[in-house]
């Protein structure tokens, strides 16, 4: 049955999910809320979309952009290069970007008679987005099922385990991560040296999956 919207950003977490769930998905969803890597990651989404079938739509919430502050919203060199961790990665948080677009998808997902809006968090999210945090989860869902008719939920299955763990679902499915976007600074090819370039890297790598990405660095 499907029961569910996702909001799909073209990289390895929701691409791995989309086809995890595929049974259950009726809409995917990307926002271009003017981050760097947005026109890289979202045709990934639309193309994985069409390819199983699921309906795909964009939005573009452009006052993130304009009013929010973040280096995610500054250009790449804005970007900081090393280690995926708090002291490295925290100038990347767009303040409460997931509250915004999954208040937005709850929305969506009640005007098309769907119960669940699914979202892609990760457990090595949690120490640097607030956003992306158990607590965080349960009390979104709290809020949508509060807040709606429906009692839509908030559905995020991936939340207490690593990327790499991500990665061997994905395996194990076949998805071809060449076909995803991770890197922050958005340029033609994955700069190969930003924090979530080098989580990608180490994720495939674990789950002993040939990295075909092609890196400037």
């Amino acid at each position: 049955m499907k029961d569910s919207v996702i909001i799909v950003s073209g990289g390895m977490d929701s691409i791995t999910m989309l086809y995890e769930y595929k049974d259950r998905i009726k809409l995917g969803v990307s926002f271009d809320y003017g981050s760097n890597h947005n026109a890289r990651e979202i045709p990934f989404a639309q193309l994985h979309c069409e390819r199983l079938g699921i309906r795909h739509i964009v939005l573009n919430p452009g006052f993130m952009r304009s009013y929010f502050k973040s280096s995610l919203l500054e250009g790449a060199a804005a970007i900081p290069e090393g280690n995926y961790d708090e002291d490295n990665m925290k100038s990347t948080v767009v303040p409460f970007r997931n509250g915004i677009m999954l208040s937005i998808a709850v929305g969506i997902a009640e005007s098309h008679h769907l119960k669940y809006v699914m979202m892609a968090n990760h457990g090595g999210d949690h120490t640097i987005y607030p956003d992306c945090r158990p607590e965080f989860v349960r009390a979104m869902s709290a809020a949508a099922t509060a807040g709606t008719f429906a009692g839509i939920e908030l559905w995020a299955p991936y939340t207490g385990i690593a990327k790499a763990d991500i990665a061997r679902h994905g395996k194990v499915l076949g998805i071809d991560y060449a076909e995803t976007w991770s890197c922050y600074k958005g340029g033609k090819h994955h700069c190969g040296k930003c924090g979530t370039c080098l989580e990608r890297k180490e994720a495939l790598k674990d789950a002993e999956i040939e990295d075909r990405t092609v890196y400037d660095g």
